[in-house]
């Protein structure tokens, strides 16, 4: 059984050949727990399996991934090289996984930031308990107060990563502004039910 940074990193072959036909370089993949804990990886394929939910890097050869359906993927990158992948879904967020990944990177040396939002649900799709909609908002601001295409409250989760960044100061965030609960070409938990993930990668 392999090892990486004490996590098992084993993989089918499967999914070991469809990994490396997006990029050929060993993954480093987390197994995510929906909170704030941010892995510095050393080298490439280097703590691979382990729980969390970001990972940074100022090492080349280095593939970061995070797995989502409706969770937010963060793709982050500095001029220095540095580059950082976030798992962030409402309890993340909250817990302030986003600030943390972009501090592990600034002790890497990366002065400026730049993120993008991958695929994820959006607030048309995302109908939300209001307990846990206040606490949200007391940690990130009442935008990411929102209403559903039904008009009950919703939580709008890109809101609460563009606040999170915001906190951290990155300046530029690009949002693909695709929903996964809307689109035939995610997968959406949410939504459908659906058990497969779509990965986010980011690598140098």
């Amino acid at each position: 059984m392999g090892h990486g940074g004490g996590a098992v990193v084993d993989v089918r072959p499967d999914v070991e050949a469809r990994r490396r036909a997006v990029v050929d370089l060993p993954w480093t993949w987390l197994r995510q727990v929906h909170g704030a804990r941010v892995v510095r990886v050393t080298g490439p394929g280097h703590a691979a399996g382990t729980p969390a939910d970001a990972a940074v890097t100022d090492q080349a050869g280095c593939a970061l991934a995070v797995l989502t359906a409706d969770c937010a993927p963060v793709a982050l990158a500095s001029p220095e090289g540095v580059i950082g992948v976030a798992h962030a879904g409402w309890r993340g967020a909250a817990e302030g996984v986003i600030e943390a990944t972009v501090a592990a990177m600034e002790a890497l040396g990366a002065t400026t930031v730049e993120a993008v939002i991958g695929p994820c649900i959006r607030p048309e799709c995302y109908e939300f308990g209001a307990a846990e909609l206040d606490g949200v908002a007391a940690r990130l601001g009442d935008a990411v107060r929102a209403t559903t295409g039904a008009g009950t409250p919703a939580l709008d989760l890109p809101a609460a990563v563009r606040a999170a960044l915001r906190r951290a100061g990155v300046g530029h965030v690009t949002d693909v502004g695709t929903c996964t609960a809307c689109s035939p070409g995610h997968f959406s938990w949410r939504a459908r039910g659906e058990q497969r993930r779509q990965a986010v990668v980011v690598w140098r």
